[in-house]
Order: C-alpha cells, then sequence, then structure tokens
C-alpha cells in the first residue's frame, strides 16, 4: 500500500471511530437506570426518583428510572445495554457477571451491603423458633434470583442439613420481600426468608406486628447490593458516576432524603472480588 493510500485509510477509520463517537455521545444524552424489584413499582420509583434527580445534576444529563418486571429482567437489561445503570442485588450481580462473560462492572454498594443479612420471620404462636422447626412446615422466599430473599436463606439452610426440597411441605416464591411479609401475616405460608433492611423498615413503620409477627432467625452477614455498570461504558462517564454516587452527602438534606430512601448511611467503592462468597454459595446451592 502506498503512502497516499495509507493517508487516506487513516483518515476513513478516524472518520468511522468519529462517526461511531458520536452516536454514542448522541445516545448517551440520557442515562438509562432500572434496579430489581425487591418490592412493588411505586415503592421502586418512590425510593430512586431522588437519585435520579440528583445524578442529573452531577452528571449533567438526563436520566430516566424505568421498574423492570423481576430479577432477570434486570440481568438482561444490562448485559444487552438496554439500560446503563443497575441496582443489583449480589446474586444478580453475579449471574448479570456470568451472563456478560465479566463485562458488567459493580462501582459503589452501601457501607451496609459489606455486612448484610437476612431474615426468616413466623407468627409468635406458630411454634417456629429455630431453623429445624421449620420442616414439615410450607415456607416462602421471595424471588428465585433474589440474595437476601433466597440464595442466601436456602445457603444456610443447607449448611443447617436442612433441604427445602425434601425437608419442606411447600416451596413458595413471593417474587418481592413486601410480598413475603404478606404472606406470613395472611397465613399463606408458616415461615419466610427475606431482605433483613425491608424487614425492620416495615416494623419501624408500624406496617408489621411484631407481636403476631416476628423474627426466629438472623443469617451470618454477606455482601450483598450494588450499583453496576456495563465495561463498555465510557471510563470518564463510569468515574463521574461513581463519583456522585460517593459524594451523597448525609449532611445535606438532599443527601439525607436519597440516603434514607436507599436505606443507606453512604455509599462506597466495591469490587467483583467482594462477590467471590455470593458466587460460592450459588454454585454449592445448584442455583448456578
Amino acid at each position: 500500500m502506498n503512502r497516499l493510500s495509507t493517508i487516506r485509510l487513516r483518515h476513513v477509520l478516524l472518520g468511522c471511530a468519529l462517526a461511531a463517537f458520536s452516536a454514542y455521545s448522541a445516545a448517551q444524552q440520557v442515562l438509562r437506570v432500572t434496579t430489581i424489584p425487591e418490592e412493588a413499582a411505586t415503592e421502586q420509583v418512590r425510593k430512586f426518583g431522588p437519585i435520579a434527580s440528583y445524578l442529573e445534576k452531577k452528571l449533567g444529563m438526563k436520566v430516566e428510572f424505568t421498574p423492570v418486571s423481576d430479577y432477570p429482567a434486570a440481568v438482561e437489561t444490562l448485559v444487552n445495554k438496554k439500560v446503563d445503570l443497575v441496582w443489583f442485588g449480589g446474586f444478580t450481580f453475579v449471574q448479570a457477571s456470568i451472563r456478560s462473560g465479566g463485562k458488567v462492572v459493580p462501582i459503589a454498594q452501601r457501607e451496609e451491603d459489606t455486612r448484610f443479612q437476612s431474615v426468616f420471620i413466623a407468627k409468635t404462636d406458630s411454634g417456629i423458633k429455630t431453623l429445624a422447626d421449620l420442616k414439615g412446615k410450607q415456607i416462602s422466599f421471595g424471588s428465585q434470583s433474589s440474595t437476601s430473599g433466597h440464595l442466601m436463606p436456602r445457603h444456610f439452610l443447607l449448611q443447617a442439613s436442612i433441604n427445602p426440597e425434601k425437608d419442606f411441605r411447600r416451596v413458595a416464591y413471593s417474587g418481592a420481600h413486601d410480598a413475603t411479609i404478606a404472606s406470613v401475616v395472611s397465613g399463606k405460608v408458616d415461615a419466610a426468608a427475606l431482605d433483613i433492611t425491608v424487614w425492620k423498615k416495615f416494623t419501624s413503620e408500624g406496617k408489621v406486628d411484631t407481636k403476631a409477627v416476628d423474627v426466629f432467625y438472623t443469617t451470618p452477614t454477606f455482601f450483598n447490593y450494588n450499583w453496576s455498570v456495563h465495561a463498555d461504558m465510557p471510563v470518564d462517564l463510569r468515574n463521574k458516576l461513581q463519583k456522585a454516587l460517593l459524594d451523597i452527602d448525609p449532611a445535606t438534606p438532599e443527601g439525607a432524603e436519597i440516603l434514607k430512601l436507599n436505606r443507606a448511611t453512604r455509599y462506597i467503592p466495591t469490587t467483583p472480588d467482594n462477590y467471590k462468597g455470593i458466587e460460592a454459595a450459588g454454585r454449592s446451592a445448584g442455583l448456578i
């Protein structure tokens, strides 16, 4: 190839690169956000609306929050780059990482997510006081893809030599933590497992009578939720987004509202290695 042809080729390649960049930049005028549906869609919108407004100001771009119908949908939307930012549970992050070939990147988690726990609840007059008392009972988990509502409770049951499929009379899946609580309150099931922060929220707001339904077992700690992006997101935007999350200040009215709604004291950095334990639990339980 002569020198003139080489120069022309470089110009063509540069033009293609600039066109691709411009197309991406135009598309990236909107940051698309979603979350796993751990609670009802209306509650998700209420909880994440203020953080979307905050990110708009910090990033200088429009932020659109759209709830998804189920946990697998949250995984697929980020893997396929239909959204840019997702609030994952530890298990859905692991699923997304595996589905994408390691191209899903966690950028921030709540400080609380370094020592997360699940709780098992039952009616106080049920006679259920220990995990062993669950044998022969009807038990509900949340979504099958939930970390705190299924995977880790199942993991700790298996460690206690209790196999849900063999030892429970029936295993149900409510789909969300609030529905899990309702299933015990209504008597549809004898006991259930869920996210400790959702339980504390419901009890603090007086939505559950703890004289009638209460916790009888709390699990050991584990890593849980995070905000994740796709590795193809421009590094500059990823860094700005991470900084914006880490900069949410509890000393300001805006920051205090966001953190209260997100049941957080603050956001801190996180890495994929923090979720190796979740992946190991998933494989051990036969869920991966």
